[in-house]
């Protein structure tokens, strides 16, 4: 994987909390921030990926990065990672929502356990977590907050109704939380990834026919990863859009 050559100075030292952090995208997020020289928390349910990462970045990081373990969709507990991935960190001024469940699913199949199940790990434990992290943040002076969406909700895909919703949820949480937290010189902006290859897409669902169809509605022909994400969060965490909140930025090699 080939990461930005940019470097943002200002995000050195700062306390970053990532959800999602031991694996795919979340894991490239984790090492782009440790590779600008910021103190980095993430915060993951699977504990043996977790560990290997922190390990594998530690030998060659300004600060070695901390994993803190927890359910995300259970309100309780993922606060109280926030607030221990705050301590850690000695203070909080980024707060990446990249932790998400992309299941696929058919609409006659889906339960009322599953929509809410569903919902909990997509879109509610983004508000929870963000609301433990402001805190810390306006105690910093401000920072900013980047969450995590998905093109998926705008191409009218029939196969996982109750992740599209919970994605275009996301925009209306990044708007609200927006314009009630500029005041506090906290800005809050929006990613969405376009088809990004990870091994477990790879894994579950993703077949090379359905990446080729991918590519060639792209205008960029070739494939992405979790790389191609790193460079927009870093621009979004840092000065660099010092002036940008409340909008959304999307990533998708040319889709839309």
């Amino acid at each position: 994987m080939t990461y930005p050559s940019v470097s943002h100075a200002d995000l050195s030292g700062r306390g970053v909390l990532i959800t999602g952090g031991g694996s795919g995208i979340g894991a490239a997020l984790v090492e782009g921030f440790v590779k600008q020289g910021a103190r980095v928390a993430f915060i993951d349910i699977a504990e043996k990926p977790s560990r290997e990462l922190v390990e594998g970045l530690a030998k060659d990081a300004d600060h070695k990065p901390v994993f803190v373990r927890a359910d995300l969709s259970n309100v309780d507990e993922s606060q109280a990672a926030v607030r221990e991935a705050a301590q850690h960190l000695g203070s909080l001024s980024v707060l990446v929502n990249n932790a998400g469940w992309d299941d696929r699913h058919e609409m006659a199949e889906v339960t009322e356990d599953y929509w809410d199940k569903s919902q909990a790990i997509n879109l509610k434990q983004m508000f929870f977590v963000s609301q433990a992290a402001v805190p810390f943040i306006k105690e910093a002076g401000g920072g900013a907050i980047v969450n995590f969406s998905s093109i998926s909700y705008l191409l009218n895909t029939g196969r996982m109704p109750a992740y599209t919703t919970a994605k275009a949820g996301i925009i209306g949480l990044t708007k609200s939380l927006a314009g009630k937290l500029g005041p506090d010189n906290i800005r809050v902006n929006a990613i969405l990834p376009g088809m990004i290859i990870t091994e477990r897409q790879k894994r579950l669902w993703l077949t090379d026919e359905s990446i080729a169809a991918m590519i060639d509605r792209q205008c960029l022909k070739r494939t992405l990863d979790g790389t191609d994400l790193v460079g927009p969060c870093l621009f979004l965490a840092s000065d660099a859009s010092a002036a940008m909140t409340s909008q959304t930025l999307v990533i998708d090699g040319g889709t839309l």
